[in-house]
């Protein structure tokens, strides 16, 4: 298990979705856990697909769960020598050859062959050919070997054995002079050195081709271990239809990275019957004999369950600074507050953000969540639940309003304590429930009938706050 080389090679046709991010994280937490090397490397073969902006999410969707990367990314399109050299040598080898047959005339076969019911593979009729026309288009085939059999050991599923007249002669350069997947996967693996392939089971079907590249051109074959899919609560396979898959999706729903990484993980890995991990302990424990063969189902629930575990018991400070940007989004805070000190809403620091947070977490499953009940303590402009009003705000309670602002102004000691001492005082002296009171004032501070405790809105408020929204209440009446 020496010098252990590992990569993550999303395509960029599209988001960084779920499914991507948990065959990364096998492949970070294998690599960590055996002193390895991580590789980050952004298959961009399919130009007409890619685009920059899914390589900035998928490096910004790395970046958000945490999985530092040894080496790269590395580019595709930047290796196209590296490819035209791998060619060549094949061409020089005899293992490749170059084939003439236009697009329609191998689309003309593919459905003879599908008439007579045979498989519509290339018939290799430019595999032997004496006299190549010159300066015709064409493209670069594989010689592939079609007697006996690929067998290799996959580390999580065994003996896998493909029959090797079941495959035609892959192209690996087009007609365009571009190298096709394939072909550039097993040149990027073989020269980056890469001891095991972690992947998922879709790409079974490519590893026979794969191997037979390796062995045409003299490099060791890697390990391979095939994850199997995650599929939706229909059991098909996860996609848009089943809800958010893209991981910055996640994020901007409110949820933690940290949550998300111990959520995928234990779609098809376990550690004996602990539901909860942070990366130390997984990097710790991690090991291809836990991995389940079979394919997990995505469970949103339990993705939320995870998450408020993590809000529930993460450090306030932390949780402020994941919080800013749904602040922002809910337009409570500013999304670059000025330098200089002013009101609530022009500095808003993370020790500031902190000290609310406490009062949320027990009840938000998510940042969001955490955001939206946040906005008693940063609005200015407080809008009364109308119904709420007209209910609360009532002549008699009035003037016991106003005796708790003089009460609160005389008191020297804004505590816990002393706040729940002065509205004990408060309910003994008007001869009213303390609901009665408790509810007209969150409406006063809060501008709803239903928010945290509250006395320790109160306190979070601030004596000097606390008065101001109090007496604008009253101007209300």
């Amino acid at each position: 298990m020496n010098n252990i080389r590992v990569r993550f090679a999303p395509s960029p046709t599209g988001y960084l979705h779920v499914g991507g991010v948990r065959t990364a994280l096998f492949n970070y937490l294998f690599a960590r856990h055996n002193g390895g090397k991580f590789i980050l490397r952004i298959e961009d073969t399919d130009r007409e697909r890619s685009t920059e902006e899914s390589i900035e999410q998928i490096i910004e969707g790395m970046k958000w769960v945490g999985f530092d990367w040894d080496e790269g990314p590395f580019r595709q399109t930047e290796r196209q020598q590296i490819y035209l050299e791998h060619v060549e040598r094949l061409l020089k080898k005899g293992t490749a050859y170059r084939c003439y047959c236009t697009s329609e005339e191998l689309e003309e076969r593919r459905k003879a062959a599908l008439s007579k019911g045979e498989k519509p593979k290339y018939d290799g009729r430019c595999r032997e050919l004496k006299n190549p026309p010159p300066d015709k288009p064409h493209t670069v085939r594989f010689k592939t070997p079609h007697e006996g059999k690929t067998i290799f050991n996959d580390i999580l599923r065994g003996e896998v054995v493909f029959d090797n007249s079941e495959l035609d002669d892959l192209i690996i350069l087009r007609s365009d002079k571009t190298p096709t997947y394939n072909f550039c996967v097993v040149i990027d693996d073989a020269t980056m050195n890469i001891t095991h392939v972690i992947r998922g089971d879709d790409h079974l079907a490519n590893t026979p081709r794969q191997i037979q590249l390796y062995k045409g051109l003299g490099y060791p074959i890697p390990q391979f271990a095939h994850l199997s899919m995650i599929l939706g609560s229909d059991k098909a396979r996860l996609s848009k239809r089943h809800g958010a898959t893209s991981i910055l999706a996640y994020r901007d729903m409110g949820y933690l990275p940290e949550a998300m990484v111990n959520y995928l993980v234990r779609l098809g890995w376990s550690h004996g019957d602990q539901e909860i991990f942070n990366i130390a302990e997984l990097i710790k424990y991690f090991s291809f004999e836990n991995i389940n063969k079979s394919a997990a189902v995505f469970n949103p629930e339990k993705l939320l369950w995870v998450n408020s575990h993590y809000i529930k018991t993460e450090n306030p400070l932390r949780l402020a600074k994941e919080l800013k940007p749904h602040l922002v989004a809910e337009k409570l805070i500013p999304p670059h507050p000025p330098l200089e000190k002013g009101g609530r809403g022009d500095l808003i620091i993370d020790e500031e953000i902190a000290k609310v947070i406490p009062l949320l977490q027990e009840r938000s499953k998510t940042l969001v969540e955490m955001a939206k009940g946040m906005e008693f303590y940063f609005i200015n402009d407080i809008k009364y639940d109308e119904k709420a009003k007209e209910k609360l705000f009532t002549p008699s309670i009035k003037p016991v309003l106003e005796k708790l602002i003089e009460m609160i102004e005389k008191t020297e000691d804004f505590s816990h304590t002393s706040i729940e001492g002065i509205f004990n005082k408060l309910v003994e002296e008007s001869k009213i429930k303390l609901g009665n009171i408790a509810q007209p004032v969150r409406l006063a501070l809060t501008g709803k009938t239903v928010s945290p405790g509250i006395f320790e809105v109160i306190l979070v408020l601030g004596k000097k706050s606390v008065i101001e929204r109090l007496k604008l209440a009253l101007n209300s009446f």
